[in-house]
């Protein structure tokens, strides 16, 4: 039988590349803007990071493929405000992602703790986890100039 080398395991701390088009995220940056405590591994971070790095990719791909058509080739060619010496593009990109990777976070706490209390604990986190979606979803339509709407049903 043939050995079959694997390749190592990516650092958890390194950049996560998000393609041509979209910034990398930093997930030591990621950590300190949603303030994760150390329960948080650097393994747990990198793949809720890496999810929400692909679920707005996702819901971004007709506005990327428009804007790739348009002649921009990266997110910082496209126009827009700049804030902090970076286009507002940019900041509402990782607060998509940073928001999709903490709802993610959030909702699998009750994995960590299976005991009464902790499912009390893991149902207080449900706003909150609803939060970080609506961030998302804010920060994905801030993207595409689209107006924000909040729908309730009475």
């Amino acid at each position: 039988m043939p050995f079959i080398a694997v390749p190592p395991a990516p650092n958890p701390e390194a950049a996560i590349d998000c393609g041509v088009f979209w910034p990398a995220i930093e997930p030591a940056a990621a950590r300190a803007a949603m303030r994760l405590d150390g329960t948080v591994t650097p393994d747990r971070l990198r793949e809720a990071l890496i999810a929400g790095a692909l679920e707005a990719m996702r819901e971004l791909q007709d506005w990327e493929i428009a804007q790739l058509a348009a002649g921009h080739a990266t997110l910082a060619e496209v126009p827009a405000v700049q804030v902090a010496g970076e286009s507002a593009h940019a900041h509402n990109w990782r607060r998509a992602v940073y928001s999709l990777a903490a709802a993610s976070i959030t909702e699998r706490r009750r994995d960590f703790d299976s005991t009464n209390e902790g499912h009390l604990q893991a149902d207080k986190l449900t706003p909150t986890v609803d939060d970080h979606r609506r961030d998302a979803r804010w920060a994905i339509t801030d993207i595409q100039g689209r107006p924000r709407t909040t729908v309730e049903l009475i």
